[in-house]
């Protein structure tokens, strides 16, 4: 099969909407048009995920370099990356990075490595999912179609309470304009970071497994170890002291609750 050219899109002539491989979620993917970025320099591996992807109904854009990538999302809508960690050039993570400083699309790192190290590498950097090489094509394809569906819904979260702050005292957030202050100050977060500080610190003192934080914020699919990171980041960027948290308080083999007396 021969390689795509960057920026080339193909769809499957034998889509989910002739009833064929995709199954009920592959034929959402294709209404809505949901166009994966693949982003990988080996060929073997990229026609693969290539022909499992069009055939559950999403167009196919590849590139085999970092700089090629960032061009090809400058001029093309894409909906998801699928990541390669080592590449030449920019390495995934120094992709991910500068993606992340100017978008929130949906980003899965691909690496043949499975060390937790780099898995929260990934996860800190603001990836989405982290999958080995060694899993199927199907669970590619599965775990692309969670994080779409994540995309879409947004963080499973309660709605906004009557009051229109939560303020704590030094830490604020206004939950209509989506903000935390703390000291007063604005402090820029992502939706999920967001979500889990709102979680928590509306059912004070209520400890929260990983589990229940991932499943009400993340779904039901993903790396529950992203958890973890978002909760250090979160202490990074509202704790007078990370090393010792106020707030956010982890409950060992247990889980973390929200320390804090509303004003």
């Amino acid at each position: 099969m021969p390689w795509p050219r960057a920026g080339e899109v193909r769809h499957n002539e034998a889509s989910p909407r002739s009833g064929r491989p995709g199954g009920e979620e592959g034929q959402v993917a294709m209404e809505r048009g949901a166009v994966v970025l693949v982003v990988d320099d080996e060929a073997g591996i990229v026609a693969l995920l290539r022909d499992f992807l069009e055939a559950n109904g999403f167009g196919v854009l590849v590139a085999r370099e970092g700089d090629e990538a960032l061009a090809t999302l400058a001029r093309e809508r894409v909906d998801c990356l699928l990541l390669d960690v080592m590449m030449p050039g920019l390495s995934g993570f120094d992709l991910c990075r500068r993606i992340r400083a100017t978008s929130g699309v949906p980003i899965l790192f691909l690496t043949a490595r499975d060390g937790d190290s780099d898995k929260i590498r990934g996860l800190g950097l603001g990836g989405d999912d982290y999958i080995v090489k060694s899993a199927t094509p199907g669970e590619v394809v599965a775990r692309v179609k969670a994080v779409l569906r994540r995309a879409d819904h947004g963080p499973s979260v309660p709605p906004a309470t009557a009051c229109a702050a939560l303020d704590f005292g030094r830490l604020v957030l206004d939950v209509p304009a989506h903000e935390a202050r703390v000291a007063g100050q604005p402090v820029p977060m992502t939706a999920r970071e967001f979500a889990l500080l709102r979680l928590l610190a509306e059912h004070p003192r209520q400890v929260f497994g990983r589990e229940a934080l991932f499943a009400r914020i993340w779904g039901n699919y993903g790396d529950q170890s992203t958890i973890t990171v978002h909760i250090r980041r979160l202490r990074e960027k509202i704790e007078e002291d990370p090393a010792h948290p106020r707030y956010i308080v982890t409950v060992w083999g247990v889980g973390y609750r929200f320390e804090g007396v509303r004003q």
